[in-house]
């Protein structure tokens, strides 16, 4: 073999490190790839992933509904051929068992996506349960926000100086003007009043006791009539007086 020229030998090493290098980079990809390094795809929201645990399960519902007939009709075609075919009936019976174990399959299936079904919607909840709870923080600190609690004590002592003040106010308006009365006076005023009334009882009672005390009459001791007067007196007086009025 003839030796390369020095600028040759330079290229050929230049291209055989380039094509190493490349061979290296689709080593590295293709172990990425079945090491799961590759690029990941973007995961489902949780209302698509709802969705479709929700067609997953509508399917399993029809598979169970079509194994459960199924396993019906083996039952029927063993009790059919019972002793008269006996292979045909022990076939029946194996296929049931083998529908019986898919249905088993399929119920525990089923239960474990609605199990997971129901754990997104519960974590979709608390998490929208949540967001909103962050959302009435804000809100509440933004309307607290300008608030101080030395400036609301300092509006509640005003208030309450105000209303002091109007019911000063109202004091002052409602007092009789240019009329001002000592309450001492009218007192003593009241308390003359009550002796003098109190003087004239006494005088009342004393008279009542010095007058003479009232006689009363005397018992008549003469029998007094039971009844009244026989008729035959009224019947004599009625006719003197008819004599008189005549004459």
């Amino acid at each position: 073999m003839r030796p390369h020229p020095p600028g040759n030998q330079a290229e050929v090493a230049g291209s055989r490190g380039e094509e190493a290098g490349k061979a290296r980079v689709v080593a590295m990809s293709g172990l990425g790839r079945l090491f799961g390094r590759g690029k990941k795809e973007k995961g489902p929201t949780p209302e698509e992933a709802i969705q479709k645990l929700k067609e997953t399960e509508k399917i399993l519902i029809k598979k169970q509904e079509f194994l459960e007939q199924k396993i019906q009709h083996e039952l029927q075609m063993a009790k059919k051929h019972g002793t008269k075919n006996k292979r045909a009936a022990l076939q029946a019976l194996r296929r049931k068992k083998r529908f019986e174990q898919q249905l088993a399959q399929t119920d525990g299936t089923l239960s474990t996506l609605e199990f997971q079904r129901e754990a997104i919607e519960n974590a979709t909840t608390n998490a929208e349960v949540l967001r909103t709870m962050e959302l009435a923080a804000q809100g509440m600190k933004k309307a607290y926000q300008d608030m101080d609690i030395d400036k609301v004590d300092e509006l509640m002592a005003d208030i309450t100086e105000q209303q002091e003040v109007a019911q000063q106010i109202s004091d002052a308006i409602s007092r009789p003007v240019g009329f001002d009365v000592d309450e001492d006076e009218l007192l003593e005023e009241l308390e003359r009043l009550e002796q003098e009334e109190l003087a004239q009882e006494l005088l009342e009672v004393g008279d009542k006791e010095e007058e003479p005390p009232i006689k009363l009459p005397s018992v008549p001791s003469a029998h007094l009539p039971e009844g009244p007067a026989p008729k035959a007196d009224e019947d004599e007086e009625a006719l003197k007086q008819l004599a008189e009025w005549v004459s």
